[in-house]
């Protein structure tokens, strides 16, 4: 996958200076085999079980049954199906369909850091001759502290906007890598955007079949993490995607399949993330009142915020949670945006939710997958503070 990197080397030693707990598993999540390596609850699969034989002649003798060969891991790839004694199945089994055409691959250039190679160096210097480099590993330790805290049940992050263009995509690919990147439960990442959605690209997938509309169809109770991961895209640090679609124009997203999905997997995973339409789309509005915690994402420009603002007003007249569990990310499209960002975030602090700042990263506005070992120190340092606020406001709610 593009965007593995060297993510764990690279936020660990920015951020945490070396540091890093192990993560907490939720409490009716299967406990991981190994960090990262190994995806959690991925152990043999179990046999099914056999018929019983014919009957034999009575003037023969009943021979021994011969022992049942040892199952072998289950590889997961889109080549078959999942071995389960109780999945359905789908009325057909879609083809498998390329996230990104090889030419308009071939089209882009190499990916750039997040930050110029002198604003690095000076970064570096800095860290040498001052003290603030101590008062980062602290502040790192303590966000990871409470990213890794447990959870009793699985807790849903909605993250939506209110136009398109604001980065939502994105905000929802940085904040499922962060989490997966922290804990040892496994993460998944929803895209509830079928209209030619991001996130698949965003996060580095390669190719797509099974959707939520097909997910919805096969889903039952009885299905292990094991079962369900075999229809989902496998995403490094035990993170998975459920796409939207497979990328068509015109795809539509059925409020009653995105329910029972949303339902059904909430026990296999410790957090889900949620990339919604924008509002008022009518699964946005499900998403953001059925989950734990939102993030509304707004360009950070005078009419992003202006339009910000005006939707939590409206906020502010529904059951006082939805209110209290929102974060607004403010996202910087350029270098420098033209707006008082001190002043902004005050006003939208008013109205009761918390704001938070993505700045400018050169690697994130370029598009496509989003390569961690690229991304800017202060990107990073965002994300994270942003993934642990937003964790901490979903275990306010049950």
């Amino acid at each position: 996958m593009p965007n593995g990197g060297n993510w764990q080397g690279d936020v660990l030693r920015d951020l945490t200076g070396g540091t890093g707990g192990q993560g907490a598993s939720a409490s009716q999540t299967p406990q991981a085999q190994a960090p990262v390596a190994q995806p959690l609850g991925h152990g043999e699969a179990q046999p099914l079980a056999h018929g019983q034989a014919q009957p034999l002649p009575q003037q023969q003798a009943q021979p021994t049954p011969a022992p049942a060969p040892p199952a072998q891991p289950v590889q997961h790839s889109y080549a078959q199906q999942p071995p389960s004694p109780y999945t359905r199945g789908p009325a057909h089994t879609p083809d498998s369909r390329q996230v990104l055409d090889r030419d308009l691959a071939a089209a882009r250039r190499k990916p750039r850091h997040g930050e110029p190679f002198a604003t690095r160096a000076l970064r570096a210097v800095r860290r040498t001759v001052s003290s603030s480099a101590a008062r980062e590993v602290a502040d790192a330790s303590r966000l990871g502290e409470l990213l890794q805290a447990p959870v009793t049940t699985g807790r849903q992050i909605a993250v939506t906007s209110i136009r398109g263009g604001a980065g939502k995509s994105t905000v929802s690919a940085l904040l499922g890598t962060t989490y997966a990147h922290y804990r040892h439960d496994p993460v998944l990442l929803v895209e509830a955007d079928p209209a030619l959605g991001t996130l698949p690209l965003r996060v580095g997938a390669e190719a797509l079949r099974w959707t939520t509309g097909d997910l919805a169809s096969i889903v039952v109770p009885q299905m292990s993490l094991l079962d369900v991961t075999g229809y989902l895209v496998q995403l490094p640090d035990n993170a998975w995607l459920l796409p939207g679609s497979q990328g068509q124009i015109g795809a539509m997203l059925d409020l009653k399949a995105y329910e029972k999905v949303m339902v059904s997997l909430r026990r296999y995973f410790g957090i889900t993330v949620v990339d919604c339409e924008t509002l008022p789309a009518e699964v946005a509005r499900t998403a953001l009142s059925a989950a734990q915690a939102r993030i509304l994402v707004a360009p950070a420009t005078l009419e992003g915020v202006t339009s910000t603002y005006s939707v939590l007003q409206w906020m502010q007249g529904l059951p006082r949670y939805m209110i209290e569990g929102t974060v607004v990310v403010l996202t910087e499209m350029v270098p420098h945006s033209g707006l008082d960002l001190a002043k902004a975030t005050e006003k939208l602090k008013s109205t009761g939710v918390g704001v938070q700042l993505l700045p400018y990263d050169r690697h994130l506005a370029s598009g496509g997958a989003i390569r961690t070992e690229l991304l800017a120190q202060p990107t990073r340092t965002a994300a994270t503070r942003l993934a642990a606020e937003v964790f901490q406001l979903s275990q306010k709610r049950r």
